[in-house]
């Protein structure tokens, strides 16, 4: 019993074995079901951005006004809320939550009422099944993530996968419930006149149990909402992106805009399907129902613009000139990226820019499901990924020479040293997100300096790290961050890396281009313009810190370019 409770079980290995024994016994099975599903949601998103927005909104606002019974609150709420969010420019990322919300939600309920029909008809069935909705219902949905990533790779199907187990307890709950709370004495009648089973669902427990199901759908479609974020680190499209672009780069603004979209689409959604479980006023004799006249030619508008939408699939664009960049959210890699994809873009390539947690954005390279990524920090930071992946990746060599990490505190902190830390900062290093390198490299140096032995390191984002850095600034105190160059913050404020003698954070390191195994074939001119960027760290501080005052990264990456339109000819020669 004490071995026992000593040892702990290798549960983690286990589940790393039994999720790469599924990934590779079934990965055909997988890889069909990523095509067709992203294939799918395409379409979807195409069809939803055919419709030109202000249409999408007169129509949806319509719909609100009949399906509220002609009450002006939820109509006045969809009008001013969308046209809100278009003015914000946030129109194209509404569409691909919607789609992803949409999907997710709609697959839960062919799924789930099916699963509560039969934990309502079977004791054994509800037995097995509840601690199972119980184990999907509790688990944090961060960790559906990882499947996710391993069976369908980047993108919107593995953000729809994780929604799916996410959001697909509520409905199987309420069905089941629903079902069991029906009068004995009706099922009981219904049996003494003859029906069958599937009269006796589908005539009198289905009806009778709608509204309780339709109050479980409703909480699917939320819990599918509030996945949206969480995808976006898998490289989900949407306001989630927003979200999480904020967070990392502590933007309050802009987070709060992309929140506010969501709010708004959450509120949107809800009313509809409140108010299509409530009961419906009967239409006076030889008078039609307001939404039975809408219905045949809602139905001929959505068969056309699904029509539409797929006949525009059909002209796809040349794969020759179209690249995806893939990049973590840090200052440093968001300037760099959208440099070099607005470079892409000038050139005539349809270019897609996707930020991913690091680990995943590796191993989406390394998979040919990104092209390539300028975000590669070589020796020491990202060399764990680097060593796990190398031989399914093409090294282009450096962009930006130079860079280094370190321990970093302001000027006017009496200390030069790492040795010379002793109670500074409440013997507290402010970090970023925990799994980075310059994190693994601090984890190092608190184990290899005896006076850090009591120190914490905290873990938060990048921006909040530099929010965190501001204020101590402001009110002239202590503190000790995780830092690295190129970043704006030392062109912002007076800064000095602590000096390291025990290199636990690392020599100077390079920046380096890392692309996918045969780029260099498939698209010989990307390729080439890869291998050819190379800038300084003076270039990418002035992006980032054009960005952090306020422009966006595709504005300031264009002023970037226009001011240096030599050092970009020598990189698309």
């Amino acid at each position: 019993m004490t071995n026992f409770l000593q040892k702990p079980l290798p549960v983690a290995d286990w589940v790393e074995n039994f999720t790469e024994w599924v990934t590779n016994t079934f990965s055909g099975f997988f890889s069909v079901i990523q095509s067709g599903g992203q294939s799918l949601i395409d379409g979807v998103i195409s069809v939803l951005n055919f419709v030109p927005p202000l249409l999408f909104i007169a129509v949806l606002t319509v719909i609100a006004y009949f399906i509220s019974n002609r009450k002006w609150g939820l109509t006045s709420f969809t009008l001013i809320g969308l046209l809100f969010i278009y003015n914000q420019g946030l129109w194209t990322d509404l569409m691909s939550t919607l789609t992803l919300v949409l999907l997710a939600s709609l697959l839960s309920v062919i799924i789930g009422v099916p699963l509560g029909i039969w934990m309502a008809k079977s004791d054994l069935a509800q037995k097995i099944i509840s601690p199972i909705l119980d184990f999907m219902q509790t688990m944090p949905g961060f960790v559906y993530l990882i499947p996710a990533v391993a069976f369908f790779g980047i993108g919107m199907v593995p953000g729809v996968f994780a929604s799916i187990i996410f959001a697909l307890p509520p409905t199987v709950r309420f069905t089941n419930l629903g079902i069991r709370q029906i009068p004995e004495e009706l099922v009981e009648a219904s049996d003494s006149f003859g029906s069958t089973p599937r009269q006796k669902l589908f005539g009198i427990e289905l009806p009778l149990a709608k509204n309780t199901i339709l109050a479980g759908v409703n909480q699917t479609v939320m819990l599918a909402l509030s996945m949206v974020v969480i995808a976006s680190m898998i490289g989900a499209p949407g306001l989630g992106r927003g979200v999480l672009s904020a967070l990392q780069r502590a933007q309050v603004g802009n987070g709060f805009v992309n929140g506010l979209a969501l709010v708004i689409l959450a509120i949107i959604i809800d009313r509809f399907t409140q108010y299509l479980n409530k009961p419906k006023r009967k239409a006076k004799t030889g008078q039609k129902s307001p939404m039975k006249k809408w219905v045949i030619p809602a139905a001929v508008v959505a068969a056309l613009a699904a029509g539409i939408g797929f006949f525009a699939l059909g002209n796809k664009e040349d794969d020759q000139k179209t690249i995806n960049l893939a990049y973590v959210e840090w200052d440093t890699e968001v300037a760099s990226t959208h440099v070099l994809g607005q470079v892409f873009k000038d050139m005539g390539y349809k270019v897609t820019m996707t930020p991913l947690d690091n680990a995943i954005m590796w191993e989406s390279i390394s998979k040919g499901e990104a092209d390539a990524t300028v975000s590669a920090w070589l020796p020491n930071t990202h060399k764990a990924q680097y060593d796990q992946y190398k031989d399914s990746l093409d090294d282009l060599g450096p962009n930006l020479k130079g860079a280094k990490l370190g321990l970093v505190v302001p000027s006017y902190m009496n200390v030069n040293s790492i040795e010379d830390l002793k109670g500074e900062a409440n013997k507290t290093i402010t970090g970023i997100e925990p799994g980075a390198g310059v994190m693994n490299a601090a984890e190092k140096t608190l184990k290899s300096y005896p006076n850090l032995s009591d120190w914490n390191l905290l873990s938060s984002s990048s921006g909040a790290m530099t929010v965190a850095l501001g204020q101590a600034l402001k009110n002239k105190e202590e503190i000790v961050i995780t830092g690295w160059t190129p970043h704006w913050m030392f062109a912002k404020y007076d800064l000095k890396f602590l000096e390291d003698p025990k290199k636990t954070m690392g020599d100077d390191e390079s920046i380096h281009t890392i692309a996918r195994l045969g780029l260099k074939d498939d698209k010989k001119d990307a390729y080439k313009i890869l291998g050819n960027f190379k800038w300084t760290k003076d270039d990418m501080e002035s992006v980032m810190l054009e960005i952090n005052n306020g422009t966006s990264p595709d504005q300031a990456a264009k002023n970037w370019i226009k001011n240096n339109s030599d050092k970009v000819a020598e990189w698309t020669k």
